[in-house]
């Protein structure tokens, strides 16, 4: 892969019918199913400047094959907002070509113009490949998440 056949870039309105298989892949990943109405109700506030939200797809020779999702959120630890990294995919058949890296990269560089202080993400425990590159361009701090769902 040359570096100049992979681009990375804002989700923009008509990406819906690219975006969709990324974003079923991660679902089938994480072995889950979102109805229809939640994942277009995600794709608007992507592209909703008054939402917290913000989104990329990764291309590689025009043709589009991982998606990052972030949120913006308020810290009582720093002046400056976190960025939340929730969701990040790549195609398969891409995977090891540096597309992670960059959409990961590409986050860095909006939090940072945002004046965000922090970008941070979860993977599963299961998801080792993906665990490789974040240990390689980010600190594990060791916390364990719980939850309790509503």
């Amino acid at each position: 892969m040359s570096s100049t056949a992979l681009q990375v870039r804002p989700l923009a309105q008509t990406d819906f019918d690219a975006w969709l298989p990324l974003w079923r892949g991660y679902q089938a990943f994480y072995k889950t199913d979102l109805p229809l109405a939640t994942t277009q109700t995600t794709f608007a506030r992507f592209l909703d400047p008054a939402e917290p939200m913000f989104a990329a797809l990764a291309e590689l020779d025009g043709k589009a094959v991982g998606l990052v999702h972030c949120i913006r959120h308020r810290s009582c630890w720093t002046v400056g907002d976190y960025c939340y990294l929730q969701d990040l995919f790549v195609d398969p058949e891409v995977r090891g070509a540096g597309v992670g890296r960059a959409l990961i990269e590409w986050v860095y560089a909006r939090a940072r113009e945002a004046g965000c202080s922090r970008v941070h993400w979860l993977t599963h425990e299961t998801n080792t490949e993906a665990m490789k590159l974040y240990d390689r361009i980010a600190s594990k701090p060791g916390f364990v998440q719980y939850r309790h769902l509503l």
